[in-house]
């Protein structure tokens, strides 16, 4: 691990809302929420009076009635997010994204021609906010979970600095929330046995936690909590999974809205695999029920495709099997992840369907939306309905 805190996490504050402040004085200083039937993004106006991302609209507005309520423009935020990262690669090439509004930033290299890391962050912020328009709070440390938890708690618009010799007094105070990979599941077990904050769980052994938490995430958390973490900030990671997903907000919804709404999201996720030349082997499929625990389904393939589909058909097996669930609890979020991701001339037919129809309907079709746009054609069972919103991407390196 490294000796000197030279790991930055700089991380876009409430960014959506951000850049509907920036490009709309009359909303500065004023609660803002963007997304109407669900909650996309929530100004720190709007956070002050409970408003959370993936919150109904009719609770968000019964919380905040006088909050301004505004559709979302994905290209604005794109936009906004690549002039940051030109910022992040300007200031270092070692820059890892984490996703369109935050990155890992290695800056040890820099101290003689740009000096300490507090002062390359001092200025990374700076011109974030002349040359973007956006506010953006930075941690500093020596690790990357540090780092990232440094720039939580330096929210918002704020910058902090945690020295090696600081870091247990940083950390072990903290809630086991802040833990990298602690969910609600998890915190709730940890609180169970009594195990509140970061330190009582770094006190344990670390055979205690595996048998506590399994195997892996106990070892994971435990490491954490004792401040280990040697990952290198990697400038050249590929990508090793794309997903996407739809809040739902609190309404029943039937199994037949869930198809069409599945449909939709495995359309543009096998549309971006082709545009990548990428085939995957994994399917999972991501389900928030109403009482807001989450559950992961996944079906991994004998070989990669990136046949609509097959990835459809896999999905849409996923999401029967949680039918069950789905009616007793309720569902808030639905969403699909590929993985195992593999060079697209790696593709071979998985499931019993007509391979070659398959493959022409697939290339007819992105021919015709690269002409005529994404909205250009769709499914019978699409037309009509909500298409929702396709969030921004964080650039690959493919």
């Amino acid at each position: 691990m490294r000796g000197e805190a030279t790991v930055l996490h700089a991380d876009l504050d409430a960014f959506y809302a951000s850049v509907e402040q920036r490009d709309a004085p009359e909303l500065r200083g004023r609660p803002v929420i963007v997304g109407g039937g669900v909650v996309l993004a929530a100004s720190y106006e709007a956070k002050a009076r409970g408003v959370r991302t993936a919150m109904g609209g009719r609770q968000a507005r019964d919380l905040c009635p006088d909050a301004v309520v505004v559709p979302p423009r994905m290209d604005a935020y794109s936009a906004a997010s690549r002039a940051v990262f030109e910022i992040f690669r300007d200031t270092t090439p070692m820059v890892e994204g984490l996703s369109i509004d935050e990155a890992f930033l290695e800056v040890g290299g820099l101290r003689r021609i740009a000096g300490t890391p507090e002062q390359v962050a001092a200025r990374l912020r700076e011109r974030v906010r002349s040359e973007v328009g956006l506010p953006i709070s930075v941690g500093i440390a020596r690790t990357k979970f540090l780092a990232k938890v440094a720039s939580a708690v330096s929210k918002p618009d704020g910058l902090l600095v945690v020295e090696p010799e600081r870091e247990a007094a940083f950390l072990l105070p903290l809630p086991v929330e802040r833990l990298w990979g602690v969910g609600a599941v998890t915190a709730e077990k940890l609180h169970r046995l009594g195990i509140r904050t970061v330190g009582q769980l770094a006190e344990l052994e670390g055979d205690a936690a595996e048998r506590l938490l399994g195997r892996a995430t106990g070892a994971h958390l435990h490491a954490l909590a004792r401040l280990r973490d040697p990952r290198p900030v990697d400038s050249t990671r590929r990508r090793g999974s794309i997903g996407s997903q739809r809040a739902l907000g609190t309404r029943p919804r039937s199994p037949d809205e869930l198809e069409v709404i599945l449909s939709q999201i495995v359309d543009r996720l096998a549309r971006r695999l082709r545009d990548k030349d990428r085939a995957c082997r994994t399917v999972a499929l991501r389900l928030r029920y109403g009482d807001y625990a989450k559950a992961t389904r996944s079906r991994t393939l004998r070989s990669p495709t990136d046949r609509t589909a097959v990835l459809l058909d896999v999905a849409r097996g996923l999401l029967v099997a949680a039918h069950p669930v789905i009616a007793e609890r309720g569902i808030t979020l639905i969403g699909v992840s590929l993985s195992q991701l593999a060079r697209a001339d790696a593709v071979q037919p998985e499931l019993p369907i007509d391979w070659n129809d398959g493959v022409r309907l697939d290339t007819v079709l992105d021919a015709v939306r690269d002409r005529f746009g994404a909205a250009s054609v769709a499914r019978a069972a699409q037309l009509g309905r909500d298409p929702g919103v396709e969030a921004p991407l964080l650039p690959e390196h493919e």
